[in-house]
């Protein structure tokens, strides 16, 4: 696949079929090799884009219409089955050449692991970036059973990169007792259980940045995203995810990329994760797309 070429398959709604003059570009990240529990989150990418078809076009938390946004959706890389070295790599070579046609790029998981490779091609673009990480887990492991290569370490290994005091977690509440020890240790901003108050405190402290958005849909308590590898108990609601993706849109900063990972359609019959999850891709396109 290339990096421009027409996806045959289902789109994201509205989605154009002109890579050149396109705003962003939405791509799946269908990799689910490393997880920790229960696989199944390379089918997301798949789900969101087929349930986006029940959306309306207009946004009434936006005031905006799919119609004022210009994107591409590329369709999924294809990654290697079961090699997370040679996705990661194939991740970051792709984010890379869309970063060098100025474009936005909009990924989706896949597991949490593919934010890493996303964050290391835009760190070479854009050296001062800071991290919105909102989610249930830490993600703060150094590695997981002897793997360094997991969907339980992104946040550590891109503190690492960009600095731990560029990284801002919320809605954290699971993890082990070292990872909220570097969170306190190390400079970051972490705000444990909530998303929305929180964000609203810490936002104008990244007035003027450039900022990437990584959203992992178990943010969400289980009773809103049941579909998800790694459920934890005591989430968020699927408004005040929405509130939080409003807020960054109203914020004082440039955001220059963005994903939405861990969907995980197989524990879902219902469809209200996917449903929920192509709503939230939906409100990024129309908020943080300038």
């Amino acid at each position: 696949m290339r990096f421009d070429e027409a996806y045959s398959g289902k789109v994201f709604i509205m989605a154009r079929n002109d890579f050149e003059n396109a705003q962003a570009v939405i791509y799946g990240m269908p990799m689910d090799w490393t997880v920790s529990f229960r696989p199944g989150s390379r089918f997301g990418p798949g789900r969101i884009r087929e349930a986006s078809i029940g959306l309306e076009e207009y946004s009434p938390y936006m005031d905006k219409h799919l119609e004022e946004v210009n994107y591409f959706d590329a369709g999924d890389i294809p990654l290697p089955f079961g090699n997370a070295e040679r996705s990661i790599n194939a991740i970051e070579e792709y984010v890379a050449t869309l970063a060098e046609h100025g474009k936005f790029p909009l990924g989706l998981g896949g597991e949490h692991l593919v934010t890493w490779p996303v964050i290391k091609a835009l760190h070479k673009k854009y050296p001062n970036m800071a991290l919105i990480h909102i989610d249930a887990h830490a993600d703060l492991r150094e590695e997981y059973e002897g793997e360094a290569l997991s969907h339980s370490t992104p946040v550590r290994k891109i503190a690492g990169l960009i600095g731990s005091e560029n990284v801002y977690s919320f809605g954290i509440r699971s993890g082990m007792r070292e990872e909220f020890a570097f969170a306190k240790e190390s400079g970051m901003h972490m705000a444990k259980y909530h998303v929305v108050d929180p964000l609203r405190e810490i936002l104008p402290e990244l007035s003027g940045r450039k900022v990437y958005v990584t959203i992992d849909i178990d943010v969400l308590d289980p009773a809103f995203a049941p579909g998800t590898g790694t459920a934890e108990a005591g989430g968020i609601s699927s408004s005040e995810l929405l509130e939080a993706i409003k807020l960054i849109a109203d914020a004082d900063m440039e955001v220059i990329g963005a994903d939405l990972v861990e969907v995980a359609p197989a524990y879902d019959h219902s469809e209200q994760t996917a449903i929920a999850a192509s709503k939230f891709v939906r409100e990024m396109l129309l908020g943080w797309v300038k």
